[in-house]
């Protein structure tokens, strides 16, 4: 019984663990040149509340300037803007002890049980929109999803992150 026991702990353990690696995909107008866009401007960022706002404005302001995108407060070349929600995830989980249940010889089983239990993960998703401003064309989309923590620290950590990995090659070259 105790074998049982610690198995049904390891396997609840090893069922629980997540993958903490981000969702991210990014898609663009291939018929654009992007190397005619030197600066931008912002045309909004929504998110839960204006300490998240705030930190994905600074994160895409950061990866923008480090691929030599000049952020000016008005009419850049291209406009920019982000929308950050969060959505709860449920997760189910069956555990089945082994014992009867199923099929068996003659079409008898026994007496075996299951344990199912729900897990809910709180997931956050960011979506960049980079346009052109004169045309007012979507230009470039990347989008990224992950599972945030109770901790506001090891999110923005984890956001700073994401959005380095959502722009590493940006902008597209053909």
């Amino acid at each position: 019984m105790k074998k049982a026991y610690s198995l049904l702990v390891l396997l609840l353990l090893l069922g629980s663990m997540r993958a903490f690696a981000a969702d991210i995909a990014t898609d663009y107008d291939h018929t654009t040149n992007f190397s005619q866009y030197k600066t931008y401007s912002w045309i909004k960022v929504q998110a839960g509340d204006s300490l998240w706002a705030d930190r994905i404005q600074q994160d895409v302001d950061t990866q923008l300037a480090a691929k030599g995108w000049t952020k000016v407060a008005a009419n850049g070349n291209a406009s920019v803007s982000a929308v950050e929600t969060t959505q709860n995830q449920n997760t189910l989980e069956t555990f089945y002890d082994g014992f009867g249940g199923g099929w068996r010889w003659r079409g008898l089983g026994g007496m075996g049980m299951a344990t199912t239990t729900t897990d809910v993960t709180k997931v956050g998703t960011v979506v960049v929109d980079v346009f052109d401003s004169q045309s007012q064309q979507l230009i470039w989309r990347g989008k990224e999803s992950a599972d945030l923590s109770g901790h506001s620290d090891k999110n923005a950590k984890a956001l700073a992150k994401n959005l380095a990995t959502l722009f590493k090659h940006f902008p597209p070259s053909k």
